[in-house]
């Protein structure tokens, strides 16, 4: 089976090149999406088919493999986070001929002489937030957004990001690009981008405008605390050796079960953004001191779960492959059970104990389990006692 993709823009009076003109002569099949078919409708033969991409793909997959050849009509580079690469994950034995134009995020930087090399891409459309999120938290000076008409508008996009404080980039928003008739560009500070509609298809570069800061290591004195209890909080040096036993920059699903302040969650989200974060907590107000302080010090992205954590369906959940256990209220045993039920392989539990009796209740959790103990160091700070960081290892 062969495919012949062809990358196309806006433009309404498309050019193309004697070779893309003779294949699309010389077929009678075509495929695209309904705004692409209006666009080429002018070119193709008179006797022609079309095939419309709309999901599900399977169906449209379906209707391909009745063919020897297709001529499937893209935006952009369809490789850029394009058709072709569905083509290739779904008929991964089918030919591609590839005849690509810019991207639209190329498109954009052209028309604002702005140098792209350095730009980091992110895709938004259709989407979740987490490599947005990412992105933002590691500050890169340039980033290129792929945006969508639901969920991801130039107007979402703005208000998330001045919700968790990150008023430090200027948004450049490019609608309808190629479209020689009707294509904008626009310079906007964030806060005259919330509100607004713009025309799609639309994406945007976001320029970097000032350092925000990233600590490494933040103050137990900085977080909104439970009550304003200060030993209900892990303390920055025992929070860091934690995190650096759960070894998250080798992993992607975090579970914090027991978080109060959310402290554990939101360094762990500072200093490891590509994490997907799972916080569970039974307090209900635990809710709102996540939301202050993930605004406070600008971590987006943390799924916050209220309630007892045994009794939660965890079943909708990405299973985790690195869980730290801050509190368990005497429920050790069914914690470390519901966990490795649904842990990965060779994923890892940290556990702080406080007293000889929590440390007991971990290890005889572990052992039960089948988990290897593979680290115990223990730590003082000031003059609180001494506490002890524990890391078991699923097999």
């Amino acid at each position: 089976m062969k495919f012949y993709v062809i990358g196309i823009d806006d433009n309404q009076s498309q050019h193309f090149s004697p070779e893309i003109t003779d294949v699309i002569n010389s077929h009678t099949v075509f495929s695209g999406g309904i705004r692409h078919h209006e666009i080429v409708r002018p070119f193709l033969p008179e006797d022609y088919s079309w095939i419309e991409i709309t999901v599900p793909l399977n169906k449209i997959f379906g209707q391909y493999r009745t063919y020897d050849e297709i001529v499937v009509f893209a935006s952009g580079d369809p490789l850029f986070y394009g058709f072709a690469n569905t083509i290739r994950r779904e008929l991964p034995e089918a030919e591609i001929l590839l005849y690509p134009y810019f991207n639209s995020l190329q498109l954009l930087a052209h028309r604002l002489l702005m140098p792209y090399h350095d730009m980091h891409i992110v895709s938004l459309t259709g989407r979740p937030w987490l490599r947005f999120d990412e992105a933002l938290i590691c500050g890169y000076n340039k980033i290129g957004v792929l945006t969508d008409n639901k969920e991801h508008t130039p107007a979402a996009i703005a208000e998330r990001m001045l919700y968790y404080g990150y008023d430090n980039y200027k948004m450049y928003i490019g609608e309808l690009l190629g479209n020689k008739e009707k294509e904008n560009v626009t310079a906007l500070e964030l806060s005259d981008v919330t509100g607004k509609t713009f025309s799609f298809p639309n994406n945007l570069i976001l320029q970097k405008t000032y350092e925000r800061p990233r600590p490494f290591g933040i103050p137990e004195s900085e977080f909104d605390l439970l009550n304003g209890r200060a030993k209900m909080i892990t303390k920055m040096p025992v929070r860091l050796l934690s995190l650096s036993l759960l070894d998250l920059r080798n992993k992607s699903v975090f579970w914090d079960i027991g978080f109060c302040t959310g402290s554990v969650s939101i360094e762990a989200k500072m200093q490891f953004p590509h994490l997907g974060v799972f916080s569970f907590e039974k307090r209900e107000e635990g809710q709102e001191l996540m939301e202050n302080n993930s605004r406070k010090f600008g971590t987006p992205g943390i799924n916050t779960i209220i309630g007892d954590f045994v009794e939660t369906d965890i079943s909708d959940f990405p299973r985790p492959d690195a869980v730290f256990i801050g509190g368990h209220g005497g429920r050790m045993k069914d914690i470390m059970s519901k966990v490795f039920s649904v842990l990965v392989p060779g994923g890892t539990i940290v556990f702080n104990s406080v007293s000889a009796e929590s440390k007991e209740m971990f290890l005889a959790a572990a052992k039960d389990n089948d988990l290897v103990i593979k680290e115990s160091i223990t730590v003082a700070v000031d003059d609180f006692n001494a506490i002890e960081v524990m890391k078991a290892q699923a097999p």
